[in-house]
């Protein structure tokens, strides 16, 4: 019989050094695949897996559900073509997973605004030490930077020096399935936060190579920028939850709304498909449907009953 969890270590290793997957695509595949390795104890049968699916409902949501399954088929279709199983199980199977297609949120303007200037006022203390100073031009470029190029937490997490085009005003992104993509700093405002950051950290910067650093002078992690941006939210007065993601949802819905054409903005958010794209074109209408009831120049026009 086939030993699952030994073929599982090899289509990990695969995936790391043929497919050049990230550490967190590899644990999710790791996680997914040894649950269903245990579940079934080492069995890989139509009925197995059905069985398999079947109990995925009873404890997750569709989007979970939908990775789970993804990650099992991935394995499968590698075990087929490296001649360890006949035949895909899968390819008897039919699933039909309709998953509840939820609108982005956005930030208001108004919020965004009142977040990065908390910080900014911060700075007017003048008994900050130079480590909070640095703490706080730091944090400064983070939030600037997620609402002016849209960037993924994990990208924004994962820039290096090597990545910061000063001169020519523009970051180099890793993205999904490591694609690399250009995205210009087209505010000064950003651009000069993030020259005033690294000149804050010049040396450590340059040493480690690593961009944002935490004060251990490793990589700042993204569960640090989730806990700083919900500091700021507390602390600022704001009453909405405010996740990293949603920078990248407002980002993109702005341009929508000021007629930037979609296929740009896919280009942008680093999307293979525009049809992931076109989610905020539903944020888009809705924002028009609100504006050509409130400010419709027929509502200025009194006709008697």
């Amino acid at each position: 019989m086939l030993n699952l969890t030994l073929q599982l270590n090899e289509y990990l290793d695969y995936c790391k050094y043929q497919n050049n997957l990230s550490p967190k695509t590899l644990k999710a595949y790791r996680i997914d695949l040894t649950q269903f390795i245990l579940y079934t104890h080492n069995k890989l049968t139509t009925d197995s897996i059905k069985q398999y699916i079947s109990s995925l409902y009873q404890q997750y949501k569709i989007k979970t559900i939908k990775r789970k399954i993804a990650s099992l088929k991935a394995f499968t279709f590698y075990l087929k073509d490296t001649k360890q199983i006949t035949n895909n199980p899968f390819d008897t199977i039919k699933i039909r997973l309709k998953e509840p297609k939820l609108l982005p949120r956005i930030i208001p303007i108004n919020i965004i605004r009142k977040l990065i200037k908390y910080p900014s006022d911060q700075l007017q203390n003048p008994h900050l030490t130079q480590n909070q100073k640095i703490c706080l031009y730091r944090n400064i470029a983070i939030l600037e930077l997620l609402f002016a190029t849209g960037v993924r937490i994990s990208e924004l997490c994962n820039l290096n020096i090597e990545d910061i085009n000063f001169q020519n005003k523009f970051i180099k992104i890793m993205g999904k399935g490591s694609k690399e993509r250009i995205i210009q700093i087209g505010n000064q405002d950003t651009y000069n936060s993030l020259k005033r950051y690294y000149y804050s950290m010049k040396t450590e910067i340059n040493s480690t190579h690593i961009f944002f650093i935490n004060r251990y002078h490793h990589r700042l992690s993204e569960q640090s920028v989730r806990n700083m941006i919900r500091t700021y939210v507390a602390k600022a007065h704001i009453k909405m939850k405010i996740t990293p993601h949603m920078f990248r949802h407002t980002f993109a819905t702005s341009l929508l709304e000021d007629n930037v054409d979609i296929r740009y903005i896919q280009k942008l958010l680093g999307h293979a498909s525009i049809t992931t794209t076109q989610i905020y074109t539903y944020v888009s209408l809705r924002k028009q449907k609100s504006i050509i009831t409130k400010k419709n120049p027929m509502n200025k026009i009194h006709l008697p009953a």
